[in-house]
């Protein structure tokens, strides 16, 4: 990555208005990440050593949700909507303090990469003075167009504002401007509304340079690094991508998915080498899984550890504070909750953990549930290692089931178990002989009036 001193610019004061939304548009998220978080990432891996955001609606929100990646963002307020040069001039205070490199990016561009970022600065530190981002859409349509005569840079001219020629060009504007440092505030002061919207456009620093004998390129990038959202259709295709992307590092990366475009991952998703991830499976954000891990068909999980050499689902629920150590198994139909699973330990099918411990080794037979919860308070369940938990059971927390107890099966413990102890917690067997085929005749009678 570049050496020099950087400042990005990240335009993000966009109404929400198009995503028929109270959420401002740049909070919406693309791989459970706000697309604000992604540009601000990618602009800090691309060298960025400081982030200056221009907000507007939410100020504070979409704020926040930069510095949760980069702690020292400041965000500058657009108090008035008079076009994207405007808009830039507003975070004047910080490029004023003398940065080598100073990169334009848009809060709506999540799928910018830092490669192309750093492409652009790569062409200052060769001499160029402003250098954009360009790329060849399938329909140019709505874009701006950059201008070229012999390798240079001439212009970036607005759909409204192109001749007819010029709209036969399809090298199109992606927003992504980098400016050496001394000549950034000297070019947007200049920055005339004498266009179609009377507006002040940040483009417009391209021509203003070129006059002005300044050095003036365009790199080729990938549309994806170019696609603005401004709708739930454009915020869909964004997401599609950016998944196609991840599912391809992740299998590059040596985990197997055996029906790639079925399973979903969130940005910080980590999976180790040697992991199967059968189809229809779901990871929202916070999950870690190590190496040679079995996750089967239609599972969910959040913010959950998964430890090496588990066995997951199918129809298994992770949610946060699951923490599932080495050999665990949870099958089908199972929830785990803000608890700690031991090595070895299994829940195999149709049972609830919560708020617990689960010791090494122990067996929760099916339809074992934690009863953590009273309406108002959560408590925790201990059950110690090698622990046999019978089917049917329910355990009331606070409880504690001692190392290689025994619970008997349908049982509701409410009282503590030492450890090797045998709890029975159920109503005694009543029969009464023939009284069955009564209640039968009984009820077919009811039945038939």
């Amino acid at each position: 990555m570049n050496a020099r001193t950087c400042l990005s610019v990240i335009l993000a004061a966009g109404e929400g208005t198009r995503m028929k939304s109270a959420l401002p548009k740049v909070l919406h998220p693309v791989g459970g990440l706000p697309m604000v978080a992604h540009v601000v990432r990618a602009a800090l891996a691309a060298g960025a050593g400081d982030v200056a955001l221009i907000v507007g609606n939410g100020a504070e929100a979409v704020g926040g949700a930069a510095k949760a990646h980069a702690s020292g963002a400041e965000s500058f307020v657009q108090t008035e909507r008079r076009g994207t040069a405007h808009a830039a001039l507003s975070a004047r205070e910080a490029m004023a303090r003398g940065y080598d490199d100073i990169v334009f990016l848009c809060g709506d561009a999540p799928l910018i990469a830092p490669e192309a970022i750093d492409g652009l600065r790569k062409e200052l530190t060769g001499g160029a003075d402003v250098a954009v981002l360009g790329f060849r859409p399938p329909d140019p349509t709505g874009y701006g167009r950059l201008i070229e005569r012999d390798g240079v840079l001439l212009a970036i001219r607005e759909e409204k504002d192109c001749t007819d020629e010029e709209r036969k060009n399809g090298f199109c504007n992606s927003g992504v401007i980098a400016v050496a440092g001394a000549c950034a505030l000297p070019l947007l002061d200049t920055v005339g509304n004498s266009n179609a919207k009377g507006e002040f456009y940040l483009t417009d620093i391209v021509e203003i340079a070129h006059a002005r004998g300044l050095s003036t390129h365009a790199i080729e990038g990938t549309y994806e690094n170019a696609l603005g959202i401004n709708n739930r259709v454009e915020l869909a295709a964004a997401e599609a991508m950016w998944q196609a992307r991840k599912r391809r590092q992740m299998m590059l990366a040596g985990v197997t998915l055996i029906a790639p475009e079925t399973v979903f991952f969130s940005w910080d998703t980590a999976i180790a080498a040697d992991t199967v991830v059968e189809p229809n499976v779901w990871f929202g954000p916070g999950v870690t899984v190590a190496e040679g891990v079995r996750i089967h068909s239609f599972s969910h999980f959040e913010k959950a550890v998964i430890g090496a050499g588990s066995e997951i689902g199918p129809f298994a629920r992770l949610r946060p504070g699951a923490d599932l150590r080495k050999g665990v198994k949870v099958g089908n139909f199972c929830e785990v909750k803000k608890s700690v699973v031991e090595d070895g330990a299994k829940i195999n099918h149709l049972s609830y953990v919560g708020d617990a411990t689960i010791g090494a080794k122990a067996n929760l037979g099916a339809g074992t549930i934690t009863c953590n919860y009273d309406g108002f308070s959560k408590f925790h369940t201990e059950i110690g290692a090698g622990a046999f938990i019978g089917s049917n059971s329910s355990l009331v927390a606070p409880v504690t089931i001692g190392a290689d107890a025994y619970v008997a099966s349908g049982s509701v413990i409410t009282e503590d178990v030492p450890d090797g102890g045998l709890a029975f917690g159920r109503a005694r067997q009543s029969t009464k002989e023939g009284r069955g085929l009564e209640l039968r005749a009984r009820l077919a009678a009811a039945k038939k009036k």
